[in-house]
């Protein structure tokens, strides 16, 4: 077991998040970079920044459509923007979009929380299709013990109904779950419901949500297990 995890009130549950955390949300652009041309990584950044607004606002709007809907609307949103990007790569964006690549390190550190004796599992956003696909793509189903769409309570994270089905399914309380996430609003997320957090930051962002911090901060899921 990693040192971290040691220094923690040891949670008997380790949650992932999918989109940007096991999975990196940037290949699927990334595969067809060269036929998008110079404005691929800001047309991949726009797709996603869309993504998750737009779940955003529904849910603030007491709305709900599922992910791969929002996913959808984006990517034309991100075509709209980058009139230079051929259309025609649509279906093979979306396509990419649905065997996202895992992070190196993701199996890995799943098998030794499960050697460990931590349950696992994934939490996210994700509509149930598009979760199955990326996880089955990436060899990863025999290393999770469940896994979580928001579409089953109809409502995004950062809502505390997400961060409960968890709970109920492992019939644990809040405090023995630990919920890893690259998204820091996740992670504040998390730690309002009164679950622990660690936040992966890839990219070195600075701090934010002051008071609604996590356990710990690395940079990859190494650190984690």
């Amino acid at each position: 077991m990693t040192a971290l995890l040691t220094l923690l009130h040891q949670p008997k549950v380790v949650a992932f998040d999918a989109y940007g955390t096991l999975f990196d949300v940037h290949s699927a652009v990334q595969r067809l970079a060269a036929r998008i041309g110079p404005d691929a990584a800001a047309f991949s950044a726009l797709w996603r920044q869309k993504q998750l607004e737009y779940s955003w606002v529904l849910s603030l709007a007491g709305a709900y459509r599922d992910f791969w809907d929002l996913t959808q609307e984006a990517l034309d949103y991100a075509f709209a923007s980058f009139p230079a990007v051929d259309k025609a790569l649509r279906p093979d964006l979306l396509a990419a979009y649905r065997s996202l690549s895992a992070y190196p390190e993701a199996r890995g550190v799943l098998e030794r929380l499960q050697a460990f004796g931590f349950s696992t599992c994934i939490l996210s956003n994700g509509a149930p299709g598009m979760l199955a696909d990326a996880i089955a793509s990436a060899g990863l189903t025999d290393r999770l013990d469940a896994v979580f769409s928001v579409d089953a309570v109809g409502v995004f994270k950062t809502a505390p109904a997400a961060y409960q089905m968890v709970c109920s399914h492992f019939g644990v309380a809040p405090a023995d779950v630990l919920l890893v996430s690259s998204n820091r609003w996740d992670i504040a997320g998390a730690v309002a419901f009164g679950a622990l957090a660690i936040w992966v930051n890839r990219a070195g962002l600075p701090r934010e949500y002051a008071g609604l911090d996590p356990v710990a901060t690395v940079r990859d899921l190494n650190a984690v297990g």
